[in-house]
């Protein structure tokens, strides 16, 4: 007969995971001697090396119990569904170490890779830090509630981003967000974001998603709370100048 002590060493195991198997039901918890103490037997020694193996394996404790006194039949079918199980998860964990990987893009990370690669070329464009998180933070919103439209408006956009003269407009409204909203260069904005965009959709009363509200910044803005008077201006001489044709 041997003390826990003894046992743990033969396991290889802490006293503490000795304990922690009994109360788990794994171990057989053997009764106190006229001394006090609990003395184990050889075949606690073996149970608690199938446990620590099992364990070390893999084996969730829960199914540990069932195997020990599981057939050779029972026992392989239930290692197979283990196994199963580990694969599935392992498969899991490999997915989140690609996200993880690919934190390094920072917030690029909630975008698709169309957005990702239209927000680098905001960059090297020169636009804004602030416009781009704009940019960012609409599209991430876009995406979740409207993936489908969502695709055709990044498309359209990156399409248009390849235009000189959206290039210019784009960068002009950039900078107006910081103009007073009594600067009369917004005028000849607004005049000029109508002649693009008469131009790129053919002539046609209205055009659809984010390349109508660039006034791209307009919609944006609106979408993550951003406020700026010279844009509110300038949305206003847009509406005046169509309502007056």
């Amino acid at each position: 007969m041997i003390t826990i002590g003894r046992l743990a060493d033969y396991a290889g195991v802490t006293i503490k995971a000795v304990r922690h198997y009994h109360r788990r039901g794994l171990l057989a918890e053997p009764p106190r001697d006229s001394s006090g103490y609990r003395r184990y037997s050889v075949q606690h020694a073996i149970d608690l090396i199938k446990i620590k193996t099992l364990a070390g394996a893999g084996v969730p404790l829960a199914r540990i119990k069932e195997l020990l006194a599981a057939d050779p039949g029972r026992f392989a079918t239930a290692i197979a569904d283990i196994d199963r199980n580990l694969q599935e998860r392992a498969e899991e964990i490999l997915r989140a170490r690609e996200r993880i990987a690919q934190l390094g893009a920072g917030d690029l990370l909630f975008v698709s890779a169309e957005v990702a690669g239209y927000l680098d070329r905001l960059h090297e464009l020169g636009v804004s830090r602030r416009m781009v998180q704009m940019e960012r933070d609409g599209w991430i919103l876009a995406q979740s509630l409207s993936p489908d439209e969502a695709a055709a408006w990044i498309a359209d956009k990156r399409d248009a981003i390849g235009d000189p003269e959206f290039r210019a407009i784009y960068l002009d409204h950039d900078a107006a967000f910081d103009w007073s909203p009594e600067d009369p260069r917004l005028h000849a904005l607004a005049d000029r974001t109508r002649r693009w965009l008469a131009t790129r959709h053919d002539g046609s009363e209205s055009a659809e998603g984010p390349v109508q509200d660039s006034a791209v910044a307009r919609l944006v803005a609106m979408s993550v709370g951003a406020s700026s008077p010279a844009w509110s201006r300038l949305a206003e001489i847009v509406k005046e100048r169509e309502a007056g044709g």
